[in-house]
């Protein structure tokens, strides 16, 4: 697949914020990745102290877009004793501003999916084709849209600085940043929603969209980004602040370019990724989920990955317990920590055995 930039050109585009110096390479850590495990809680820990002197954002909110199912045997992996097939997950959207410390207000967009072109990713059109419209009805619930959301909260589109997602399964952006060509599906040549908006993504993923492996295929739209404009995106290395309390760090693993959102708030830190579908997937021991902490005690495992794709399982694990660290614990229930899955399980009585133990919903911040 032809993507719109080469190795060598939107790879080096300008970078934004202040770059994590106390969050490394893991991969260059001596030893395998049990050693990467051990530098990983010790570098979370100092980027935390680091983080908290940053300040907090003006305001976090939080926006449900879509409820759909997902398969069990993905979101925990290897885990559940569910007898359901599938649970399902609420994708939603944060809108963080702040201001730069010359006064620039800046506006976030983290996981603004565009829902009605996200469902043409291969495996869930491919599930969708296999379910009766009555029951596809039943299970996908869609909330309200992007546009909707910022309509509401009374923000121009034109006002958006940066789009962001922990990483880029299911997206199709050419609604969001236009595209150089026309659009056959979409019936015109379509002119950005977010005109400034730049895509904050890491230059692994771009790398990896450009030649997909088989196993990546499933959960890509890659023909989408054959048009987009490559001045949309900006790429980054590793970690980055972008502004009082609001940084980007790279965890990889689910996605070899995936990355989290970590905010601090009047509650303490928040992390954000879809690394897991539960706040009780960092804390299994604590979950009433069938299998959950039974399998965390069985086999000595700490955290319950989402794993539908699994490019590099191992980093994911030390990816979630970064986020683990680095995560204050709930000021409504102590077991379990402030992660706020971007896709988060939720209770269906069509899904037995994968109602969570406890749900975040929403972080606010203001």
């Amino acid at each position: 697949m032809r993507m719109p930039w080469r190795q060598g050109d939107v790879l080096d585009l300008a970078s934004i914020g202040s770059r994590v110096d106390s969050l490394t390479d893991l991969s260059r850590i001596d030893g395998g990745p049990g050693a990467r495990l051990t530098a990983v809680r010790t570098q979370a820990q100092d980027f935390r102290r680091e983080f908290i002197e940053t300040g907090t954002p003006d305001s976090v909110t939080t926006c449900d877009l879509v409820t759909l199912p997902y398969p069990t045997r993905f979101g925990l992996f290897r885990a559940s004793r569910a007898i359901a097939p599938f649970l399902a997950i609420t994708n939603r959207l944060l809108v963080i501003r702040w201001h730069e410390s010359d006064g620039t207000p800046r506006v976030l967009l983290f996981e603004p999916s565009d829902v009605e072109l996200s469902r043409y990713t291969p495996y869930f059109d491919k599930l969708a084709a296999r379910t009766p419209d009555v029951v596809l009805k039943r299970m996908v619930t869609e909330h309200a849209t992007v546009l909707t959301h910022l309509a509401r909260l009374r923000i121009d589109p034109s006002e958006v600085d940066y789009l962001m997602f922990d990483h880029l399964h299911t997206q199709d952006l050419r609604r969001w940043i236009g595209a150089t060509a026309p659009q056959p599906d979409l019936g015109e040549q379509p002119k950005p929603l977010f005109p400034r908006a730049k895509v904050i993504v890491q230059r692994d993923e771009l790398a990896a969209m450009a030649d997909l492996h088989p196993l990546q295929r499933p959960w890509y739209q890659p023909g989408t980004y054959r048009d987009v404009p490559p001045e949309a995106f900006l790429p980054i290395d590793g970690s980055v602040v972008l502004g009082p309390g609001v940084a980007v760090v790279k965890t990889p693993g689910h996605v070899f370019g995936n990355q989290s959102l970590v905010l601090n708030t009047a509650t303490g830190v928040w992390v954000s990724s879809e690394n897991v579908i539960a706040a009780e997937c960092l804390t299994p021991e604590h979950s009433r989920m069938p299998g959950l902490a039974r399998w965390a005690r069985e086999w000595d495992q700490e955290v319950v990955l989402n794993a539908n794709t699994i490019e590099t399982t191992v980093d994911q694990y030390n990816s979630i317990v970064l986020e683990k660290t680095l995560a204050d614990r709930s000021q409504r229930d102590s077991r379990f920590l402030q992660f706020f899955p971007s896709s988060e399980l939720t209770a269906s009585w069509t899904n037995p055995g994968t109602s969570p133990t406890f749900t975040h919903d929403a972080i606010t911040h203001h």
